[in-house]
């Protein structure tokens, strides 16, 4: 099994650290972070040690790494940190759960984090550092870019291009042929019906409450419209 360093020791490291080890060719071995951040010495009982230590502790050619950090800054401190351990000489896995769909002849990049439920139909190109949370459905002939964070249940039909940094909150969905541009942000239940222009926001419409109690209805169908 080859060796993985995983960097962080918070929710999304921990996640990391189970999927690889329930359902990866991968041995996580250890994990790092910013010198400023090291405040324990061990995680899931694995050592935790200073970023800019690294190489002198497990030295590139004898390990790999997995960077998975969150979408703050629209992707760029993960960005960021995938650009400084590339430069360290690092190769970057990838993990594709088992229990995703997939069809022969996807490869995504490196450092991308494709959880379980995922359909990634057939001509679907994904590239570096891209997450997919959960649940999602990425239409034939999409091709999404580098640096992008998609959560759960997000529907982007086919023939989409998504640019780099991008973020889709859980349940927005991408009409079919539309270019979503470079650093799109599209909240949670947004529907995007053409194509976007770069760092627009895009905002779904709350659900507002009734006027009338949960304890006056008869059946839950008598008001509430079933």
């Amino acid at each position: 099994m080859e060796k993985v360093i995983v960097f962080g020791v918070g929710q999304l490291a921990s996640l990391a650290y189970f999927y690889l080890t329930h359902d990866s060719p991968y041995e996580v071995t250890g994990f790092t972070v910013d010198r400023d951040y090291l405040k324990e010495s061990e995680f899931f009982g694995l050592p935790v040690v200073a970023f800019d230590e690294m190489e002198k502790l497990y030295p590139p050619n004898e390990y790999k790494m997995f960077l998975p950090i969150s979408f703050k800054r629209m992707n760029h401190i993960r960005a960021d940190k995938y650009n400084q351990a590339k430069a360290k000489g690092y190769n970057l896995i990838s993990y594709v759960s088992s229990k995703a769909t997939t069809w022969p002849g996807f490869v995504p990049g490196d450092n991308c984090f494709i959880f379980e439920d995922n359909t990634i139909q057939p001509f679907v190109e994904i590239g570096n550092d891209v997450i997919l949370w959960s649940g999602n459905h990425i239409g034939h002939h999409t091709v999404i870019k580098d640096h992008v964070f998609i959560s759960s249940h997000v529907v982007i039909c086919g023939c989409c291009t998504i640019k780099p940094y991008c973020f889709f909150g859980v349940n927005s969905t991408v009409r079919d042929e539309t270019i979503v541009a470079k650093e799109t942000l599209v909240g949670a239940g947004a529907l995007i019906m053409k194509d976007t222009k770069e760092y627009e926001v895009y905002i779904g419409k709350a659900t507002e409450p009734a006027e009338f109690r949960s304890d006056e209805i008869r059946s839950i169908s008598h008001k509430a419209g079933g």
